[in-house]
């Protein structure tokens, strides 16, 4: 067993190919505004050096699997901020934490925005290896 799954080692994990090959064939994403260099899945990407979260979205279609911890709801605020202005159209891949203050903000029960929840647990990437299943169900949610 994997215990920096299980651990705030990283809170950095990539996303399957095939989950981001499946949403990329409908959505043909131009951004990938948190990843590392290793990680990204668009030609346009931000790094936590750059910091996407301080970059401009207008006119991309964004593929979002932010680092999952404290940090999150300010990845899910800013999609939520940018979408709402009009500028762009946003896919996140998320924990499904529908107890989270930000998921009744910024997610749920809000007129364009589509939540689908996957069926088991994501297998996420660590180092480009697969390692065990997440230990919290995921969901889709795409800001439109």
């Amino acid at each position: 067993m994997n215990k920096v799954l299980f651990s705030s080692k990283s809170n950095e994990w990539e996303t399957p190919k095939y989950i981001f090959d499946n949403l990329n064939n409908i959505h043909n994403f131009t951004l990938d505004p948190c990843c590392t260099k290793k990680t990204a899945k668009c030609k346009k990407y931000y790094t936590k050096k750059e910091n996407g979260l301080k970059q401009d979205w207008q006119n991309e279609i964004v593929f979002m699997n932010p680092p999952y911890g404290r940090e999150q709801k300010y990845w899910i605020e800013k999609a939520f901020n940018e979408w709402k202005k009009g500028r762009c159209k946003v896919v996140g891949l998320l924990p499904a934490r529908t107890d989270t203050k930000y998921f009744h903000d910024y997610i749920y029960n809000i007129k364009g925005v589509s939540i689908y929840f996957l069926k088991g647990r994501v297998k996420f990437l660590l180092n480009g290896k697969t390692v065990n299943s997440a230990t919290f169900p995921s969901m889709i949610v795409i800001w439109n």
